[in-house]
């Protein structure tokens, strides 16, 4: 297993989620509301700057790895889950679009294995509208976690709109990769 720094970054990030989840198990009084909801949102976009970093420094340094493009995406799709289950609970988030956004994780991550199994993973490779669904991802959910007006700016109905609009995008997304797919699994099934 290589190491190097964008690779530590990553490990970063994975590392920040039960930091960020510790937060809203702290005693009442060692921190109020809401700066539990400030230290919160703070390591959600620490991480999130992580995930520009780590792409970033791997390609400037030339320390790409299989590795680091393996743990990349599984570091960015368990802090989404875990700072949308965080929303769920405190009541910011609906189940509804939690369960969209998770359930699409997991259902492209499944697909893009399968595709690099029968090598054709170029099939459901990244596309511009999967990196819009992950911008609106990354604006709403530090919205959401803030949950107080910045700087004029009513954050709440921001996040929401965001985050329904990124569980549009989710689904529109997830139709997409399953669409360039279909043709290779329709002539797998048929050759069954």
């Amino acid at each position: 297993m290589p190491f190097n720094l964008p690779i530590l970054l990553t490990w970063l990030r994975i590392v920040a989620i039960p930091l960020m989840i510790a937060v809203y198990f702290l005693p009442a009084s060692w921190a109020e509301p809401h700066q539990r909801d400030l230290v919160a949102t703070l390591i959600f976009v620490a991480a999130a700057i992580t995930d520009w970093a780590d792409g970033y420094l791997a390609r400037k340094l030339n320390q790409t790895s299989a590795f680091g493009a393996f743990l990349d995406p599984v570091a960015d799709k368990l802090m989404v889950a875990a700072a949308l289950i965080i929303l769920v609970q405190l009541g910011r988030a609906d189940a509804i679009v939690a369960t969209i956004i998770i359930g699409r994780e997991i259902t492209i991550s499944a697909l893009r294995e399968w595709m690099a199994k029968i090598g054709a993973a170029k099939n459901v490779a990244v596309s511009m509208l999967g990196k819009i669904k992950t911008v609106a991802q990354m604006l709403a959910i530090p919205a959401l976690l803030y949950y107080a007006p910045f700087l004029g700016l009513d954050l709440r109905t921001l996040g929401n709109w965001l985050i329904w609009i990124a569980a549009l995008l989710t689904l529109w997304s997830m139709g997409y990769y399953l669409r360039m797919a279909w043709p290779e699994i329709a002539k797998r099934s048929a050759e069954k």
